[in-house]
C-alpha cells in the first residue's frame, strides 16, 4: 500500500499545471463533486469564500435589539439610558416599544458582544449582531 502512495505521488509530482487542471476536472466529474482553492494557504488570508475569492473581515458591527421579556422592560430602558446617555426617559421607552430598533452602530466585535450579553442579561431575548 505505501509503495502505490509513493508511486502515486511521484507520478503526481511529474505532472504539468495543465495536467495537474484536467486531471481535477476528470476528478469532478467521476466524483461529482466541486475542488475549491486553498487559497487562504496560498494567499495567507483566512478570509476566503467558497469561489476562492478574498473577503473583506467586518470590523465595525451594529448591534440590534429585535425582542424582549415583557417584565424585564423597565430593566432595559435603564441599560439603553446606560448604554447611550443622550437618550432621555421618554427616548429610551420608545426603543424598547418599537422593535426591532439598532441599538448602537459601529461598534468593535468585542463591544458588540459585550452589549449584546448585558442586553440578555437585563431581559432581551433577541439582539442581534450585524
Amino acid at each position: 500500500m505505501a509503495s502505490d502512495l509513493n508511486s502515486i505521488v511521484s507520478t503526481l509530482s511529474n505532472l504539468t499545471v495543465l495536467e495537474l487542471n484536467d486531471l481535477r476536472k476528470k476528478l469532478e466529474e467521476s466524483w461529482d463533486v466541486k475542488a475549491v482553492i486553498a487559497a487562504a494557504a496560498v494567499t495567507g488570508s483566512a478570509n476566503i469564500n467558497n469561489a476562492g475569492e478574498e473577503v473583506q473581515q467586518k470590523t465595525e458591527f451594529d448591534i440590534e435589539l429585535v425582542a424582549i421579556v415583557p417584565e424585564k422592560k423597565i430593566n432595559l430602558i435603564k441599560l439603553l439610558r446606560e448604554l447611550n446617555p443622550t437618550l432621555g426617559l421618554t427616548e429610551a421607552k420608545a426603543v424598547v416599544e418599537s422593535l426591532p430598533k439598532n441599538i448602537k452602530e459601529g461598534v468593535s466585535e468585542k463591544e458588540a458582544n459585550e452589549i449584546k450579553a448585558k442586553l440578555e442579561a437585563a431581559g432581551a431575548s433577541t439582539v442581534n449582531i450585524k
